[in-house]
């Protein structure tokens, strides 16, 4: 299996990482926080649905247009004003499955040498489109071992009480 096969893959399953950390995941569980300030399980999740938005875009300019510039978002004022501490979690899930469906199925078809169009990032300068791929599979994975940690913090919580 080639690098970039594998980088693909990795990139794949990362709603079926998400959807199996959250198995059982419910109620006051979903917004515990390990600290104030600290984002919980379900602002989480949102991040990851929201952010495969982002990708969706990002990806589809980098293969489109030649050398686009790729806008930076505030995550902060969009876990704030798009309600993350409200929005479900069966369904931010869902989104982030179906969109990253959408976008390995356009990835997978595209010919190697397509992973080396660039793009100019506002603050991260020149990447290329394999970079924003790696970029997106390190995310999930990166949100899911925190995920895992604030799950294990709340059952440490509770079992003190």
């Amino acid at each position: 299996m080639s690098e970039l096969t594998e980088l693909l893959e990795r990139f794949r399953r990362g709603p079926e990482l998400l959807a199996s950390l959250m198995t059982g995941a419910a109620g006051p569980e979903l917004d515990f926080t390990t600290a104030p300030g600290k984002w919980s399980v379900r602002q989480i999740v949102s991040h990851l649905a929201d952010s495969e938005i982002v990708a969706s875009d990002r990806f589809r300019r980098a293969i489109a247009e030649d050398n686009p510039t790729l806008l930076n978002y505030d995550q902060d004022a969009w876990a704030k004003n798009l309600n993350y501490g409200r929005r479900r979690t069966s369904e931010a899930i869902e989104t982030m499955r179906r969109l990253r469906t959408e976008n390995y199925d356009l990835l997978k078809e595209l010919p190697a040498e397509a992973f080396a169009r660039t793009a100019t990032h506002a603050v991260r300068g020149t990447v290329t489109l394999r970079d924003l791929v790696e970029t997106f599979a390190k995310h999930v994975e990166s949100h899911a071992l925190q995920i895992k940690e604030i799950r294990a913090a709340w059952k440490l919580a509770r079992q003190k009480t």
